[in-house]
């Protein structure tokens, strides 16, 4: 039997991400002569601690090994298996992504925002103009936002951003089209 595939692993490890409030950001095995990794992202809403990551390692490598003793899997002659979280170099993508990074720097084709609210389905984006004195207010499709990479800020944001920033969706879009 062979090294199981991105596929393989995926089926077996996103159940157990998801029974713990987790989602599956991403998925890398290295086969490294004798031994092998598998490098696994995990992420939630509420941001997964150490704790918890540990609980999920040690259900995963539980899991990996019986299946490996059962014959249905194969990691060679050995495994490391790393649980991680993405980091902030993961390219937002789907919803989710930019919910959980509320408040944080983007850069999107080259202009910088905050990211503000998400509407109640998701399909919606606010996006708070960065760097001006008086900051503009962006309602954005999420299908058509670019992948974009939250930018790592090391001063204080400013005020007037934040607040746009942590208006409800209703409210920024009022702002952007011109209502107080």
């Amino acid at each position: 039997m062979a090294f199981p595939s991105t596929e393989e692993l995926t089926r077996l490890i996103a159940p157990v991400a998801e029974k713990h409030g987790m989602d599956l950001e991403n998925l890398r095995t290295v086969k490294a002569g004798k031994k092998s990794q598998v490098v696994v992202a995990l992420d939630s809403d509420s941001r997964p601690t150490l704790d918890e990551l540990e609980v999920v390692s040690q259900e995963l490598s539980s899991l990996f090994d019986d299946l490996e003793d059962a014959g249905e899997v194969n990691f060679g002659a050995g495994y490391t298996l790393e649980i991680t979280t993405p980091g902030v170099d993961l390219p937002l993508t789907v919803p989710r992504h930019w919910r959980r990074n509320r408040g944080r720097l983007v850069d999107v084709d080259g202009e910088t925002y905050r990211i503000g609210a998400l509407s109640d389905d998701e399909r919606e984006l606010v996006l708070v103009e960065a760097g001006s004195k008086a900051p503009k207010v962006f309602v954005r499709p999420v299908s058509e936002m670019p992948k974009s990479v939250v930018e790592v800020e090391f001063n204080a944001a400013p005020v007037a951003e934040v607040e746009l920033a942590e208006l409800s969706f209703e409210e920024a879009s009022k702002l952007e089209a011109g209502e107080r």
